[in-house]
């Protein structure tokens, strides 16, 4: 079984099992953590669609770690003017393992 999920103005597809990164979350690791914002699930050729969620769907999931992505580089130049800006961006993430889905 599969659904869509909406969290941090993302949308992910998820299943039991899996491990996955999102936006970063205020809770500690190892707490449990319930996504009520579910769009669509499925198991096989059985598919429900929300308008825009599904009543009674939700997904529970165990918060594993925190963390900060690879390092991004942002550089602003315009040439011939004498003006480099050079700067850094880590975003920061949470790795959630996916539990249960009900809808």
């Amino acid at each position: 079984m599969f659904a869509v999920i909406a969290t941090g103005g993302k949308q992910y597809r998820v299943q039991e099992g899996a491990v996955l990164r999102i936006e970063k979350l205020e809770t500690e690791a190892g707490a449990a953590v319930e996504f009520d914002k579910v769009l669509l699930t499925g198991a096989g050729a059985d598919v429900k669609i929300g308008a825009p969620y599904i009543d009674g769907g939700k997904v529970t999931a165990t918060v594993q770690s925190h963390g900060k992505g690879d390092k991004v580089r942002i550089v602003k130049f315009r040439r011939r003017k004498h003006y480099r800006r050079e700067g850094s961006h880590r975003q920061p993430y949470t790795e959630i393992k996916i539990d249960k889905i009900v809808g």
